[in-house]
């Protein structure tokens, strides 16, 4: 099978598959934006007289009939073909002959792949951002059905003084909302179209860059074909920078209910529909997806390392290591999206004990308003704390 960098001569069978790895399974997920992006590119040529009308109909038309087998699942990419641009072209080819063979015209594999995960990142960052709505919407039920029970909070894991759901939910809610702008940011800075800056210094052809960009939904094109390839890790970076930042939030709120949920502390209960059971203990109710959703969050952290250290101690332009990081990308959004919808079920499902809460607000924990009950009648704070402090330490 042709191979898009094909001179004639012959891969070492070895170092083909070295290089390839699982690319031909993992672009099955983008050969999608690749399909788009390749009718939008087709239409451009014409414009500026390289394809003919009726040569970009039938390459709309065959683009077309690939995007739906690929719908249907009816579509693989070979092994033998590296990646979906080449799967691409070579159906085409197969398709249309030589005209086939004219849709890699003025571009570049490098723009291609750059073009095509800019566009699943933005839709992903979007499916992100819906994932945290509907999540903040559930966390909003929650707290209006508990939002006044008021428990002892901590400080250095001992309890420390009254709070309310209210305060816990909304600290929460504050914190995803901070993520949902930190969000637009990033969708703002991924949203430049890098089609036409080839292998990362331009293209000798006077290409309709601006008319790509606007069909494929970017707000404006990414000027600089060398930072186009610079910017590959840098926006991969950013997005996991993100990721983790959502997954922090959440490792927050899973340690903080599995912490409720003990049976010893009996703030809330986890539903049975959330928990697992232990092989050889039958009174255990574990609340593993909030301890497998904790994990997650250093999976995110550890593949922001591995992208900032893939990316560092490269001269500009594309570099093979790249190829490295997409994997990454795609699992680290599948890991976000999946903890957010648990996280959601989980507070869809949780329940207060209303009993419990107000039993944890003993004298102790009441002893900071105390302070103040005196401070209001003119007592100095200092005297004060000292005389609510006497009196703990005598009950002891």
């Amino acid at each position: 099978m042709r191979k898009l960098w094909d001179k004639g001569y012959e891969l070492n069978e070895e170092v083909e598959k070295f290089t390839t790895g699982d690319d031909p399974e993992i672009d099955m997920r983008i050969i999608r934006y690749d399909i788009i992006a390749s009718m939008a590119h087709a239409k451009m040529l014409e414009r500026i007289g390289i394809l003919s009308k009726d040569e970009v109909a039938k390459l709309v038309e065959t683009l077309k009939e690939l995007k739906k087998l690929v719908e249907l699942g009816k579509f693989k990419i070979r092994d033998d073909e590296e990646d979906c641009h080449t799967a691409i072209e070579n159906f085409l080819t197969e398709k249309l002959g030589d005209l086939g063979k004219k849709i890699h015209t003025g571009r570049s594999r490098n723009d291609q792949v750059l073009t095509v995960l800019r566009m699943y990142q933005k839709d992903e960052l979007m499916n992100v951002k819906s994932e945290i709505e509907e999540l903040m919407n559930r966390i909003e039920k929650f707290s209006s059905l508990y939002g006044e029970t008021r428990f002892a909070g901590y400080t250095h894991t001992r309890k420390a003084m009254p709070t309310d759901f209210k305060t816990w939910t909304h600290a929460f809610l504050d914190s995803l909302k901070d993520d949902l702008k930190f969000l637009d940011f990033v969708h703002n800075i991924l949203d430049r179209s890098p089609l036409g800056t080839g292998a990362g210094y331009g293209i000798p052809l006077d290409l309709d860059r601006r008319y790509t960009a606007e069909k494929l939904n970017f707000s404006e094109i990414q000027e600089n074909p060398i930072y186009a390839q610079n910017s590959r890790i840098k926006f991969e970076l950013l997005i996991l920078q993100l990721l983790s930042h959502i997954t922090l939030d959440l490792n927050k709120v899973a340690s903080d209910l599995i912490f409720f949920s003990l049976p010893e502390v009996g703030y809330v209960e986890l539903s049975d529909s959330v928990c697992t059971g232990s092989s050889i203990m039958p009174q255990k109710k574990n609340p593993d997806p909030l301890e497998i959703m904790r994990g997650y969050h250093h999976r995110i952290v550890s593949n922001m390392l591995f992208i900032s250290e893939v990316g560092s101690n490269l001269i500009s332009g594309y570099h093979r290591d790249f190829q490295t990081t997409k994997k990454v990308i795609f699992e680290s959004f599948d890991l976000v999206k999946s903890s957010i919808k648990i996280m959601g079920i989980i507070f869809e499902n949780l329940r207060v004990n209303e009993k419990r809460c107000r039993e944890s607000l003993d004298d102790e924990v009441l002893a900071t308003e105390r302070v103040y009950e005196l401070v209001k009648k003119g007592i100095p704070f200092r005297d004060a704390y000292k005389m609510v402090a006497r009196e703990i330490t005598k009950k002891r």
